[in-house]
């Protein structure tokens, strides 16, 4: 039998409040908070925090605070990638970031997802003490090389964004974009080669 783990990374729909998720989630908050807490001058203990919280990163990582996240463990970052203030990747799957990445302020990067039809995705409480996580799903959020994501952004759950990709500020990723391409709008499309 599968765990509730296996399901939210199979993208199968999971129990968001199963213990082992909750447990990786609490940590996480703790190791962000601790993050976004420290002086942005102490890189040590910067570096030794995103060990902790990431999956996996390159050299020369930057993330300035705040920054949010879901679990982290599901977060990979390439090397000399910049990630701006205020970013939130809900890692409820994996999200793939390249090296020589810029990731401006406040974009949103969501692997999840809950079904459309309100009584598909409501759970109702088992007693009148527990609260009742919604039905949910996840995707990988995958970026290339080379990525520049302007402000703002949002990219949806199943996304691949390619190499040497411009994505302008504003923009709402829905669909996969190919490499070498200037792409922006809501929904965002690709305006032209580079």
């Amino acid at each position: 039998m599968k765990t509730e783990k296996e399901k939210m990374m199979n993208g199968e729909i999971y129990d968001g409040g199963d213990k082992e998720l909750i447990d990786r989630w609490h940590l996480a908050k703790r190791l962000v908070m601790q993050y976004n807490s420290t002086d942005s001058t102490d890189r040590v203990r910067l570096d030794k925090i995103l060990s902790q919280l990431l999956g996996s990163k390159g050299r020369n990582l930057w993330i300035a605070a705040p920054f949010f996240c879901d679990y982290g463990e599901n977060i990979h970052i390439g090397e000399n990638t910049e990630i701006n203030c205020n970013c939130v990747f809900l890692d409820c799957n994996t999200i793939r970031i390249g090296s020589n990445v810029l990731i401006a302020p406040f974009v949103q990067i969501y692997t999840a997802f809950h079904p459309v039809k309100a009584s598909d995705r409501i759970v109702p409480p088992t007693s009148t003490d527990d609260f009742s996580f919604c039905k949910t799903q996840a995707l990988p959020v995958t970026i290339g090389d080379n990525v520049w994501i302007g402000g703002g952004s949002i990219i949806l759950p199943g996304v691949t964004i390619g190499d040497n990709v411009t994505v302008g500020a504003g923009s709402v990723v829905t669909k996969s974009i190919p490499s070498d391409v200037l792409a922006f709008g809501n929904p965002c499309r690709i305006i032209r080669q580079l």
